[in-house]
């Protein structure tokens, strides 16, 4: 109800509505305030001058805002007419709410009638406060707009509903709170005052008492007061004008300007109104309550931004130690660099000073020894010496050389920290601004009726959530390796449906799907479990066999064309599991010499089966026709076996059999055989495999 209260408050007194009146524009004013804010126009904009002028048809005609303003653009506090000589400036005030209000152009005249009820100036001018239209007003002045009645009834219930809690009326002294109301006493009761004088028996029994605030409401709801027309005062309204769209009397309809228009009962058109206003209000609650919830995400985000802003906060400070930590290391790195330098310079030179050292003290030495000799007075004795010492003074001089008295290490350190690209590193880094991104698509839904199984196939389809609204730009289907291992991708794409080929016989694999978008990847689906076929059922392949192989009866059924061997393979590549096939020979002439078994996908496929690396095979050259030639390829156990007529031809035909096979049969035009699948393992071959 609090909300409510500012649309029944006036926009130029900025207190409840007294007495209000509806404007031609649909919004309401005191009636006084009405008054307050009129402004008289120049006599040429008189209604009266434009009806002799024959350009006005309406009793409110609205100004021409393009020619007249009634408020100035600029706060300046004044209003005037523009382009009149005659309209002096009138200064104008602001209401609490805001809104300029305009004085009367000139005192009014001395009355005994209250203000509302007292005439307005000739030529009279109203400028609505909240949408700024203006109209000239007609001879009646204020009283030709209608009173709105439901607007004051609607601020009578809302002050009393703001009243003070109700009170026991049949209390002596300190009344108690009211705990019912008697309808038909209208008389509010506390229990012991409703147990004392209202009892539950006799004619009272039959009184209908309510609580206390439905009783004030059945207290508000006093007779509805008839609200009269305006142009006939002494007439109720009775019925509603479509084309004007306001409510009108009989007198109204055969002599005034409605007579010609289009009329509706006003019980009909009020019950058609009010519905309008609530299917309107249907709508416009659904929005409030959005923005009830919007305001509670805004909260939300408040509460989010300011935990997000500590996060980041400490993301930034242990970025930045992070980089403090590197350079430290980094400075310590540089300065063990430097010490080392530095004993390096000071190792060379007290080295080339040791070494001068000594040498300079072999060599005065050697001076010393010269001149002790030079004074002495025996040639003889002086010239056995003389040409040795003369050699080795020479010897020294040159050891003495160039170089020997240079410096070998100099005292600057030539290397210098090459700091620019990380101060320029430095006053570079910023925050990168990240445009906000779309979210990431929904999970997508296993549409579990369209998948299936076949053979050792897998398809399976997929679909984004009935209500999802963020685009995905492909998926990702994911199965394991069928013995619960790890998943891995089988198919990455735009469309929702795939077919997986090549999985194991009997085996079961889960499979997952998510969706992607330029954001990032969805949650996982819900994981479907799949079984493929337990036995294989295949055909031969027309698209890999030689060209010379003649296919019937669905590709089960091959001869061939040519006297000379050729090869033709199954459909179903086998690498895991147990399986078994026969071949029945149709026809059998001239002892052919026929090949069966397995063979790699790029076996030779115009040479006899088994004459290159790539086969393995049986070739037999006792059968007939009629004969049922069976094959039975363990890849657990790494064998393949033959029989013929149900009978094991020999123990294990190959051992260490291992990758990738598929059956295969080599045959001239002299044969003709009949591939058989999807048979159980043979069980006397069951029961010895589980004793293994």
């Amino acid at each position: 109800m609090e909300e409510m209260e500012e649309e029944l408050k006036c926009p130029v007194c900025g207190s409840f509505y007294r007495e209000p009146i509806i404007l031609p524009c649909s919004h309401n004013l005191c009636q006084a305030c009405a008054r307050n804010i009129l402004v008289q126009t120049p006599e040429s904009e008189s209604p009266q001058s434009r009806r002799a002028s024959g350009s006005g048809v309406s009793d409110y005609d609205y100004l021409d805002l393009d020619k007249m303003s009634l408020y100035s653009e600029a706060d300046s506090g004044y209003g005037s007419y523009g382009g009149f000589a005659s309209a002096p400036t009138t200064p104008c005030q602001k209401s609490p709410n805001g809104v300029r209000v305009f004085p009367p152009a000139m005192p009014p005249p001395p009355t005994h009638l209250s203000p509302a009820l007292a005439p307005v100036p000739r030529n009279s001018c109203i400028t609505c406060p909240q949408c700024h239209r203006s109209l000239i007003l007609d001879d009646r002045g204020l009283r030709g707009f209608p009173k709105n009645r439901v607007l004051e009834g609607v601020i009578d219930r809302y002050q009393q509903s703001k009243a003070a809690a109700l009170k026991c009326q049949l209390c002596e002294k300190a009344p108690k709170e009211a705990t019912v109301m008697c309808e038909q006493c209208d008389v509010f009761y506390c229990d012991p005052c409703r147990l004392r004088c209202h009892p539950p028996r006799g004619p009272l029994a039959k009184h209908r008492l309510v609580p206390p605030a439905q009783g004030r409401v059945s207290r508000r709801l006093s007779p509805r007061k008839v609200s009269t027309c305006t142009d006939h005062e002494l007439e109720n309204h009775s019925m509603y004008c479509v084309q004007c769209k306001m409510p009108v009397c009989y007198q109204c309809l055969e002599e005034g300007k409605h007579s010609s228009h289009e009329v509706k009962a006003l019980g009909a058109m009020w019950k058609l109104h009010k519905n309008q206003l609530s299917q309107a209000l249907n709508g416009l609650s659904d929005r409030a309550k959005e923005a009830k919830e919007f305001l509670v995400q805004l909260r939300n985000m408040v509460q989010q931004i300011q935990e997000n802003s500590v996060e980041f906060e400490a993301c930034l400070v242990a970025q930045c130690d992070a980089l403090i930590d590197a350079l430290n290391r980094r400075k310590a790195q540089l300065l063990a660099r430097v010490n080392k330098e530095h004993e390096h310079k000071l190792k060379v030179v007290r080295d080339q000073i040791s070494h001068c050292t000594v040498k300079l003290r072999q060599t005065t030495g050697l001076m010393e020894y010269c001149l002790e000799v030079i004074k002495e007075n025996d040639p003889s004795g002086f010239l056995q010496i003389s040409d040795a010492l003369i050699r080795r003074v020479h010897l020294t001089e040159d050891q003495w050389g160039k170089g020997t008295l240079t410096p070998r290490m100099t005292t600057d350190f030539d290397l210098s920290l090459d700091n620019s690209p990380l101060l320029q590193s430095i006053h570079q880094l910023d925050f990168v601004q990240v445009k906000a991104s779309s979210p990431v698509p929904a999970t997508p839904i296993l549409q579990l009726e369209e998948c299936c199984t076949h053979n050792n196939s897998a398809t399976l389809s997929w679909k984004q959530p009935p209500l999802s609204t963020v685009p995905a730009d492909g998926y990702i289907l994911e199965l394991d390796d069928g013995s619960g291992g790890q998943f891995r991708e089988v198919y990455v794409g735009k469309e929702t449906m795939c077919t997986v080929d090549g999985l194991h016989f009997n085996s079961t694999y889960n499979a997952r799907v998510k969706a992607f978008n330029k954001t990032g990847v969805s949650p996982y689906s819900k994981t479907l479990v799949l079984q493929t076929s337990e036995v294989a059922w295949f055909a031969f392949d027309p698209g890999s066999a030689h060209s010379d192989i003649i296919f019937s009866n669905d590709n089960l059924t091959v001869t061939c064309s040519s006297y000379d061997d050729r090869v033709v393979l199954g459909k179903t590549g086998f690498s895991k599991g147990v399986h078994y096939w026969e071949l029945t020979i149709d026809r059998y002439d001239n002892h052919p010499d026929p090949a069966f078994g397995v063979a790699r996908m790029d076996v030779m496929k115009d040479v006899m089966l088994g004459k290159d690396d790539k086969a393995w095979a049986i070739t037999e050259g006792g059968i007939s026709k009629g004969a049922t030639i069976g094959v039975l390829l363990d890849l657990n156990r790494k064998t393949l076996t033959f029989f013929i007529n149900d009978e094991q031809q020999g123990p294990i035909a190959f051992e260490n059999v291992e990758g990738m096979f598929f059956p295969a049969v080599s045959l001239n035009r002299n044969v003709q055989v009949t591939l058989h699948t999807g048979l159980p393992v043979p069980d006397f071959y069951s029961s010895r495999a589980s004793i293994a």
